[in-house]
C-alpha cells in the first residue's frame, strides 16, 4: 500500500471504536460482540507493494487496527514507515485509511468490497494522496484458499492525470500438522502505477508476483518469508527481486 491520513481522523476513529467495541462488563454468558477490535504491529525487512519497494529496499515498521459491525463492515487504518523521497512527495510515513463490508454471498463464497484512501501525513499533500475502490470474492476449495480481486482508482492529480487498474489473483493453504501456511499471489497493473512504466521501460501494464511460507511460533506471533518480482528494470533496492522477510504480533 501507499498511504497518509489526518492524524486526528485516525485517532478519534480509534477512540470511539474502542469505546463501542469494549463493554463494561463481560463474561461467558455474554452475546458476542457488535464491535469488534483487531489490530498488528509488524517489522519487515523491505515494503515491498505490488512488487515495488517504497522503503528504498530497507527495513520498515508497519501496523494497523480496524474495527468491524456484526453486519460486516468494517473501518480501519494502516500505517507504514516509507524511504524519504528527494521530492518529499511521500515523506516518511504512509497511512491507509480504509473502509468496506465483506461477509458470505452465496455458500463458501465471501465477498469484500470498500475503498482505501492513501495519503502520506508528513509529505507533500496534493501530490500523492489518492483513493482507490476494490472489490473481491474468496472461497475455500478443499485445504486451499482462492482469492480473486480488483482495485480501481480514476483519474487523479496524485496518478498524474491518468486512471489505474490493478488484478490479482491468490492461493493460500496451511500444511496439514504444522503451524506453516504457504501462500502464492499474481497481481498486473495497467495505468500510472505499471511498474514498466515506474520503472522506465514502457508505458505498458506489468506483472508482480510472490511465493512464501508463514508460521505461528507463539500466541499471536508469526514469521513469514516471501520472494518478490516485478516486470519491469530491475533497480537495486525498488524493483528488483528479493525475499522479505517479517515479523507480526496480532492482537
Amino acid at each position: 500500500m501507499l498511504t497518509s491520513i489526518r492524524g486526528l481522523c485516525a485517532a478519534t476513529f480509534t477512540a470511539a471504536s474502542l469505546l463501542a467495541a469494549t463493554p463494561a462488563f463481560a463474561d461467558e454468558t455474554d452475546p458476542p460482540a457488535e464491535f469488534t477490535l483487531s489490530g498488528n504491529v509488524a517489522g519487515v525487512t523491505d515494503y515491498r507493494w505490488r512488487g515495488l519497494s517504497y522503503s528504498g529496499g530497507d527495513f520498515a515498521v508497519q501496523g494497523g487496527i480496524q474495527a468491524t459491525h456484526s453486519s460486516g463492515f468494517y473501518v480501519g487504518t494502516w500505517a507504514s514507515s516509507l524511504e524519504q523521497d528527494p521530492l518529499d512527495i511521500y515523506g516518511s510515513a504512509e497511512l491507509d485509511v480504509y473502509g468496506g463490508w465483506s461477509g458470505e454471498i452465496s455458500s463458501g463464497l465471501t465477498a469484500d468490497v470498500g475503498v482505501t484512501w492513501y495519503t502520506y501525513p508528513n509529505g507533500s499533500f496534493g501530490k500523492a494522496n489518492f483513493l482507490e475502490p476494490y472489490a473481491s470474492l474468496s472461497k475455500t476449495l478443499g485445504p486451499v484458499t482462492a482469492k480473486v480481486g480488483a482495485n480501481y482508482a480514476w483519474e487523479q492529480d496524485a496518478l498524474g492525470g491518468d486512471d489505474n487498474l490493478y488484478l490479482y489473483g491468490d492461493l493460500s493453504s496451511g500444511v496439514p500438522g504444522t503451524p506453516v501456511s504457504v501462500n502464492a499471489h499474481l497481481g498486473y497493473t495497467s495505468g500510472a502505477l505499471s511498474p514498466k512504466l515506474l520503472t522506465g521501460v514502457s508505458t505498458e501494464g506489468g506483472f508482480d508476483y510472490s511465493v512464501g511460507a508463514s508460521a505461528t511460533i507463539a500466541k499471536n506471533l508469526s514469521l513469514s518469508v516471501t520472494y518478490v518480482g516485478v516486470d519491469g528494470a530491475s533497480i537495486d533496492g525498488f524493483s528488483n527481486d528479493t525475499v522479505v522477510a517479517s515479523v507480526k504480533l496480532s492482537f
